[in-house]
């Protein structure tokens, strides 16, 4: 069954955890990517360990992206990381067997394939929808989706401009994962209401 991986805003401050707690308490989550873009590191080390705490008192994996030094340092259950982030066999070293190592792949079947043959714990593609999160330098098609599931047993995430509007034909098609930022911080009726129609669209 496909699961929700919540993606942290660019810009928070410190009263954002009891957003986040609101919302993991409404329904379930795999995994909280830790992706604050907006701030320097500094910003992320005083920011980052309370999202981290509340994340894993719910069973929610941890996820820091970019980093896997600072995903050490601030005790994450992974990291995330793009294609300029370094590779991937570096980031395993770091954060050793048993934490997750997520890698973007964007809409290329090359490189999910060469991440998967590296060692990554999941590949993401994407972005499947416009998204106002980031810049986004590439759009995925349900097709890649399809071709993946069929052929590898590596998990993936979908990733994009997700919303509880456009997410069902990502979790027909199979996604392991639907990453969301926007489409559940920006819901019109608040994070707890998004996460529990994201649940109910994964449930199918």
């Amino acid at each position: 069954m496909t699961q929700l991986y919540l993606i942290t805003p660019p810009r928070i401050d410190a009263g954002f955890v009891a957003t986040l707690e609101e919302a993991l308490s409404a329904g379930e989550v795999a995994a909280l990517q830790i992706r604050l873009k907006d701030h320097d590191v500094d910003d992320i080390r005083a920011l980052a360990p309370a999202l981290i705490a509340c994340a894993q008192k719910h069973g929610v994996a941890a996820i820091m992206n970019d980093s896997a030094a600072l995903a050490d340092e601030l005790g994450c259950d992974g990291v995330h990381i793009g294609q300029s982030d370094g590779r991937i066999k570096d980031a395993r070293a770091v954060m050793g067997k048993d934490r997750t190592v997520g890698v973007t792949c964007h809409d290329s079947r090359h490189l999910a394939m060469t991440a998967g043959e590296a060692g990554a714990d999941y590949v993401a593609f994407g972005a499947f929808f416009p998204t106002e999160t980031k810049d986004a330098p590439t759009q995925a098609d349900i097709p890649l989706l399809n071709w993946w599931i069929e052929l590898f047993e590596l998990p993936c995430v979908a990733i994009g401009g997700i919303t509880v509007d456009n997410a069902a034909p990502l979790v027909e098609a199979g996604a392991d994962f639907l990453a969301v930022s926007g489409g559940v911080w920006g819901h019109a009726d608040g994070p707890a209401a998004a996460v529990k129609a994201f649940n109910a669209i994964c449930a199918g």
